[in-house]
């Protein structure tokens, strides 16, 4: 049996302001924008640039409940999880765009790793994993 995931929904304050910083700012590839109009919503699908990965699905909050949790998915831990093969390439180029880090990069047992925030505060780890661990082949 083979089984992959393959959208993680993201829930945002607004569609444009979402593709624009994660295409701009993060590099990402917009795959979908499609209107719905049987439930007035856009499926929206970005993805980083040449991923076999899981994508994310922009999905804008639409009652106040899903609003609460704009940029507070999981609590205030890191949320989401961005490999990279060139960790300083890609460190360098995100600060120089203004993306705001919280933990500076450090080299740990696995890999090096910072953490930054997305436009709306939800935390992400950007890291490079070390070519020994279990899954560098699969994650990049």
């Amino acid at each position: 049996m083979k089984q992959s995931i393959v959208h993680i929904a993201l829930v945002v304050r607004d569609y444009d302001e979402a593709i624009a910083f994660y295409t701009k700012k993060l590099n990402f590839e917009l795959l979908e924008d499609t209107y719905q109009p049987e439930q007035d919503k856009r499926w929206v699908v970005i993805a980083p640039p040449k991923t076999n990965g899981a994508t994310l699905l922009l999905a804008k909050a639409s009652k106040p409940e899903q609003e609460a949790f704009i940029g507070d998915q999981t609590g205030g831990r890191v949320f989401l999880f961005l490999n990279t093969d060139d960790f300083w390439r890609d460190y360098n180029a995100m600060k120089a765009k203004g993306i705001k880090f919280i933990r500076e990069p450090k080299k740990e047992e696995y890999g090096t790793v910072a953490v930054f925030e997305d436009l709306y505060g939800n935390l992400w780890d950007l890291l490079e994993l070390n070519d020994d661990h279990p899954i560098s082949k699969r994650a990049v």
